[in-house]
């Protein structure tokens, strides 16, 4: 009889965790490479866990991947390692229990940090094997990403008939990181041929059962559940799992209420959590009908806050200009509020203000932002970088932007800390610019990174950087159209210094319906403009430009006007290409960004009046 034909009968027993153990024993190092170096503790443990009454145990095979191997030099290893598991399991079950060969996810919070090329490229790798040595089934778990987990379990589907366990990971009750109800995505899995669906890690039994409570019996596979312990405590350098193994007997009669039928441990648990589960479910009897219960929507659209039109809708539908004017670097806001006040004088639609440009503190730009909107009316295009805050501390920021009533904002990567004031400082990059953009886009429908309901949707305007001074702007164009795929509603882009590239950009972007806002900045001299040319990243001066600079030598009011006359013959290239127009005020110079905003409105309505006289 096989693994499934005995899931249709009763509920198995699978064992718990296998690093818990090996890390109690005071081992700190990679668990997978053990197999080699110390295969009677793999052993003992699998053992430890058949003893217990375990009938399914798992392979220390985890994190024996090429990735997670290369950390500690092992990636070649990734055969060897993977062979003496799945030997080491065969030899400790002895015909008594069966062998799963587990294969864990890679991605967590940030995608982008393992494209899904290498995900199907390193988890065939490691399934080949697996398949190659004999297990009874395939145990794929922690899987938080849900695209990574169907992606894998299509490989693996394809590839072999034995059982596939399929197990997602919660950070929120019920709800996967993406948003996805826990019910859809288990469905999602047996549809593409998953015959045990389930949850591990993260959650201990309590919240688990809840999790479990609102997912109906699948229509052909079998639920599981691996609960953790319990949530980890930090003492002395160490994580401490507190739950008691009684606590699992109660727990693993609850599961079997909410039909669960392969019931095992994670993290912090032990042979002696196995145990009481075994000694709770000594009956094996399944139940084969429940109630689900069914939570209602707790998100709701925020309708008493009117907002302006939106500034991708500007830019389709008339001349669209906006300004950066930097937050100062030391404290005082007098000139940059006054520069504020003549910038929107001037008539321009947005004041973005940078978030720590160049990697170089200076006052909060939420902070800034909340004075130009709340004293002047102006409105703020607020920059969020990745590299300043981990995923908590974004997500309590633009809860505390949508609290403020700022909705425009801007994400992007943000400059490493090694080129700012501090080259000491923490670099954070928790998301990329792509995951930060999907981040925001989820909260404007109600949820949080993790799933979480926010209690409310937000409605910001998603602005994304496009650096168009590349060699090949071709990629840099896919790059602009992944963010959009990610959610991005327009584009601003890094200053252009060439009327042939705005052309070229042009014809690069023609195709794509999200508006482009062009980045002009004036400058201010010729050390500025070598300063930029050859030290700034994303920024190219022709050496037309830099030869006019030069020709003005130390005048800077010469300089000024060069500059600005520069700027201007920029945006008569850009003016019937692009409705939308970003100029960036250099070292607070509003005074000429002020000039240049003039400058495109007198153009307007020159255009406008001769469209009148020839109309």
């Amino acid at each position: 009889m096989g693994l499934l034909d005995e899931l249709k009968q009763r509920i198995l027993i699978a064992d718990g965790a296998m690093g818990t153990l090996l890390y109690s024993h005071g081992v700190d190092r990679c668990f997978e490479e053990l197999n080699l170096s110390n295969p009677d503790e793999i052993i003992h443990i699998h053992e430890a866990y058949i003893a217990a009454g375990a009938d399914v145990i798992q392979t220390n095979t985890y994190g024996a991947n090429y990735v997670k191997l290369a950390r500690y030099g092992l990636e070649d290893e990734v055969p060897a390692i993977n062979r003496a598991a799945v030997r080491l399991a065969r030899q400790a079950a002895n015909g008594r229990a069966y062998v799963l060969g587990t294969i864990g996810g890679l991605r967590t919070l940030n995608k982008s940090v393992v494209p899904l090329d290498e995900v199907k490229r390193t988890f065939r790798e490691q399934l080949f094997v697996l398949l190659a040595e004999g297990v009874d089934g395939v145990l794929l778990e922690t899987y938080y990403d849900l695209e990574e987990l169907e992606t894998v379990l299509a490989i693996a589907r394809k590839e072999t008939d034995l059982p596939i366990i399929a197990h997602v990971s919660l950070h929120e009750v019920g709800v996967l990181q993406d948003g996805t109800p826990l019910a859809d995505a288990l469905s999602r899995l047996e549809a593409l041929g998953a015959d045990v669906v389930g949850l591990n890690c993260r959650l201990g039994p309590h919240y688990m059962i809840q999790s479990l409570e609102e997912v109906p019996l699948p229509n052909r596979a079998f639920l599981s559940a691996y609960p953790n312990a319990s949530l980890p405590d930090y003492r002395d350098g160490r994580l401490v799992y507190e739950t008691n193994a009684e606590y699992f007997e109660e727990a693993a009669k609850a599961f079997r209420d909410q039909g669960v039928r392969l019931i095992g441990g994670c993290c912090g648990t032990t042979p002696k959590h196995i145990e009481a589960m075994a000694k709770a479910l000594a009956d094996r009897t399944p139940v084969t009908e429940k109630t689900v219960k069914r939570r209602a929507a707790s998100v709701s659209v925020q309708a008493d806050r009117p907002a302006p039109s939106p500034l991708p809708e500007l830019a389709r539908t008339r001349r669209s200009v906006i300004v950066e004017l930097d937050p100062p670097k030391k404290l005082g806001i007098d000139k940059f509020l006054a520069g504020a006040k003549a910038l929107h004088d001037a008539g321009i639609d947005a004041l973005t203000l940078a978030d720590n440009s160049l990697a170089t503190p200076r006052i909060s730009n939420a902070a800034v932002a909340t004075i130009v909107k709340e004293r002047l009316g102006v409105r703020p295009l607020v920059h969020i970088t990745c590299r300043d805050r981990n995923l908590i501390g974004l997500q309590s920021h633009l809860m505390g932007l949508h609290t403020l009533g700022i909705t425009d904002v801007l994400a992007i990567t943000g400059d490493p800390s090694k080129i700012g004031d501090f080259p000491g400082a923490t670099s954070v990059y928790d998301v990329s610019s792509f995951d930060l953009i999907r981040l925001i886009s989820q909260f404007n429908e109600g949820l949080s990174y993790s799933g979480k309901p926010l209690g409310q949707k937000t409605n910001f305007s998603i602005g994304a950087a496009f650096n168009p001074n590349v060699r090949h702007l071709d990629k840099a164009v896919e790059r602009m159209e992944k963010k959009i795929q990610c959610g991005a509603h327009y584009f601003l882009t890094q200053p252009v210094y060439s009327e042939e590239k705005i052309v070229q950009i042009y014809e690069a972007t023609k195709h794509l319906a999200t508006p482009i806002y062009i980045g002009i900045m004036p400058l201010v001299s010729a050390r500025n403009a070598e300063f930029l040319h050859h030290e700034v990243p994303g920024i190219t001066l022709s050496d037309e430009i830099r030869a006019r600079m030069a020709a003005c030598g130390s005048d800077p009011v010469q300089a000024a006007k060069e500059g600005i006359a520069i700027a201007k013959s920029l945006i008569d290239a850009a003016f019937d290409l692009f409705n939308g127009i970003y100029l960036i005020t250099p070292f607070l110079r509003y005074d000429m960004t002020v000039e240049l905003v003039r400058y495109i409105h007198e153009k307007e309505a020159a255009a406008k009046e001769r469209k009148v006289v020839h109309g």
